[in-house]
This record gives structure tokens, sequence and C-alpha cells, in this order.
């Protein structure tokens, strides 16, 4: 069922029950107040008769003839008197008596000095009328026909009109959500149209701020991240597959040549030797690219856990040295720092490939394959950086550092595949973490900068 069929049957049913209930609060009172006002003009009917026979000049023959005279033209009320003693002194047709009083019945109008009651269709009331120092017990019954005929009409009127309004509440509430979710519709008809090769497409946003208007701009946000994304996967896909088919073709080139002619033991191993070097730099990029991929997850999806900085710089400085003697590494950590300041909530595993990609990275290009750490506190957090002198980065290069596959010119005479330094930023990222680079005057410092919050 579309939202609009729900919307329409929803706000026909609310309707409904409302004037179900707004009828039936106007029928039950209108009852009430027939019922009410012919009790009262029972009331005054009996003590009318009442004066009529106590108070005239009329005989009760001529009573009689009256009443009789008046039930062909219309619905006679009829009264009935007792005195004290519950003898009957007068009655309108005693043959056909409405009320059938008897002692207990007198009794009780007696004692509460009005009653009122209903007997089948008909309605009745018990009344005393004093007069000249006596009371008299005075019973009248009659038939509303007039009102009940207006509450069934009353009654049929409210039918009519319950239906008649019902069709056109359903009829406007269709019109209605027609109009107010033609917006929708039409996101509809232009999401329809938005493919992989057409993410460029976006939904119309009007002036108006309303939910459809957001939701048109959410989804616009989510078109954007999505274009974004399909375009970094293929500039991604495109440098992974130049990265890989520069070795390859080395390694290829190289075997064909040591299988086309006859070499000495020492050209083999020396064709050996290069290409397992292609294949070691194959293996390097393949775990970059999967380090990349793990910095990559939902954050939500990375397990973080209490980790100690000071013992995971230590463990990537000892890495690195262990792997490259030739780079010299030095670590200084400051006295004053206590050992809660280094602790915080991370991935181990992330940020050791972090520490070695910086620690690589400066040692790589210093001519003397020098690096220096520092750890620090300042007023925000722990401040770790990471100093080499030789290669300046320029200004222009700086503003792409960070970029994935970029690298600069400066930089090019080392091997590398511009992995590492965006894999660095995007896992301190993860870590609510920040990293910035300076470079001038012969000097080069990445200082990364854990906030206390983090």
């Amino acid at each position: 069922m579309k939202v609009r069929t729900r919307l329409t049957l929803l706000f026909t049913f609310v309707t409904a029950m409302l004037m179900v209930s707004y009828g039936i609060a106007v029928y039950y009172s209108s009852v009430e107040a027939r019922e009410n006002s012919f009790y009262a003009q029972l009331n005054n009917e009996a003590v009318a008769k009442a004066n009529l026979f106590f108070q005239s000049t009329l005989n009760e023959k001529e009573m009689h003839r009256l009443y009789k005279n008046n039930t062909k033209t219309i619905n006679e009320v009829q009264v009935a008197i007792y005195d004290q003693e519950f003898n009957l002194i007068y009655h309108d047709d005693s043959k056909v008596d409405y009320v059938k009083e008897d002692p207990k019945m007198l009794s009780r109008i007696l004692k509460n000095k009005e009653i009122s009651f209903f007997i089948d269709d008909l309605q009745a009331v018990g009344t005393v009328y004093p007069h000249e120092g006596k009371n008299y017990l005075i019973t009248a019954a009659g038939y509303d026909q007039y009102g009940y005929r207006s509450i069934n009409h009353l009654l049929t009127i409210s039918i009519i009109a319950f239906i008649s309004i019902l069709i056109l509440t359903y009829l406007a509430g269709i019109f209605l959500s027609k109009k107010a979710l033609s917006p929708l519709s039409a996101m509809v008809d232009q999401i329809k149209k938005i493919t992989a090769g057409k993410l460029q497409l976006r939904l119309k946003v009007s002036k108006e701020k309303d939910e459809l208007n957001e939701l048109a701009q959410n989804f616009n946000g989510m078109l954007e991240r999505l274009e974004n994304s399909f375009d970094a996967q293929k500039h991604f896909v495109s440098n992974i597959s130049h990265e890989l088919r520069t070795p390859l073709s080395a390694m290829i080139t190289e075997l064909e040549l040591a299988s086309e002619k006859e070499q000495t033991r020492e050209g083999y191993q020396q064709t050996i030797q290069c290409a397992l070097g292609d294949a070691r730099n194959m293996v390097k990029l393949s775990n970059s690219l999967m380090d990349l991929a793990k910095a990559s997850y939902d954050p939500n999806e990375i397990s973080f856990s209490e980790v100690r900085l000071d013992e995971i710089l230590l463990e990537s400085y000892a890495t690195i040295t262990r792997e490259n003697p030739d780079y010299k590494v030095s670590v200084n950590i400051n006295d004053t720092l206590e050992e809660h300041q280094l602790i915080m909530q991370g991935n181990e595993y992330l940020l050791q490939v972090a520490f070695n990609n910086l620690i690589d990275n400066a040692c790589k290009y210093s001519p003397e394959h020098v690096c220096s750490i520092a750890v620090g506190i300042d007023t925000e957090g722990l401040v770790i950086s990471f100093t080499n002198s030789g290669i300046v980065i320029s200004n222009e290069d700086l503003k792409h550092i960070f970029e994935p596959f970029y690298r600069s010119e400066n930089s090019k005479q080392e091997k590398g595949y511009g992995i590492g330094l965006f894999l660095t930023e995007k896992i301190i990222h993860l870590h609510h973490a920040s990293i910035i680079v300076v470079s001038g005057n012969n000097e080069t410092v990445f200082t990364v900068l854990f906030n206390h919050q983090a």
C-alpha cells in the first residue's frame, strides 16, 4: 500500500472517529434534553389540570369530554389526582390507566414530593399538589411524540451527514496527500535517472524549510560522497595498476633475458637478486595496501584498547633500526611526562604502522639517514615530533603531501609508492589526533598532537 493511500485512510479514519464521538455526544445530549423537557412539560400539565379541577367551574364530566376531544387532535397527557388517603378523586380515563398507581407508588410520591419514571415508551411524573391546607397526589403520563420524532430526525440527518462528510473527507484526503507528496514523487523520478555512470546528477532542492527539502539535501550529500568515493576508487585502481606494472615488467624482462641466453653463475644470481628485489617491492606495496584498507574501515569496526604511546613508539624504533641498520634514530622522551599522559584509547597495530612510516620517511629523505624523535607535552595534549635534516619540501608539495600516490620531485630519487603519508594521516585522524608538517632551513618536522580528550 502506498504512503498516499495510507495517509488518506488514516486521515479518514481519524475524522470518522472524531465525527462519531461528536455525533454520539450530541445524540445522547439531545435525548437527555428531550427527556428532561418532557418531564417538565408533564409536571406543568399535571399542575395545570389540578388547577383546572380545583379552581374552575368545570365539573368532572366536562373535563373528561375536554380530555377525549384533545386526544383526537394531540397526544394528550393523562392525569390522575389522589388525596392523602390515596383515594382517587379524579382520573382523565380510569379505564385506560397508563400509570397503574398503587399505594407503594403513592407513598413514594408523598415522601419524595416529586418523582419521574418510564412506563415502556411513556414518561410519567408524580408530584404533591397543596390546596386549601391539604396535599393531593397527582400523576401525569404521556408519549412525547414530537420529541421522539425530532430525535429520530436528528439521528437520520446525522447518519446522512456522517456518510457524506466521510466521502468528502476521503476525496479531500486523496487530493491533499497527492499534492503534499508530489515533491516526493518528483524525487523518485529523479532518483530513477541516477546510475553508477550518472552520479553527478542531483535532486532539485527547493527554498522550503521542510522535511522533504532536508531529505533532498542529505541525499545530495550522500551522492557527493559516493561520487568522491567512486572517483577515489578509480584513481586508486589506476595508480595501483601503474605501480604494480613497473616491478612486474622488470621481473618479466629480466627473466626473459635470462632464459634466452646462457649466463654464468654470477649472471644468474644477479638476475635472481634483481627479480627478488622487485618481488620484495611488490610485497611492500601489498602490505601498504593492506594497511590502507584496515585504516579505511568504519571507525566503529576497529578495536580500540588502552595503549601506551611511548611503548608503541619504541617498538617502531626497534623495528625500523633492525630492518635498516644504516638508519640513525634517536628518541627523547621528556622526563616530566607522567604515565597517565602517555596512555590513550587506540589501535596498537595501526599506530605502529603510522610511527613506522614517519620514522622511515624521515630517515629515507635525510642524506645521513638521521631521524630525531621528541616526545613532550603542551596545553593541548601529548606532542610527538619527527625531525630530519636534508631535503626541504617546497610549499607546493606541502599542499599535496598527504594525498594518495602523490610524490614530489625531490622524493622520486628514493623508492616509494606515495601511500605512507596518506595512510599515516588517516590513522592519526582515526585516533582523533592531528598531524602537521613544517619544512624549511634545511629541516623537515612532522608533528603529531594527541589531544587529552582522545
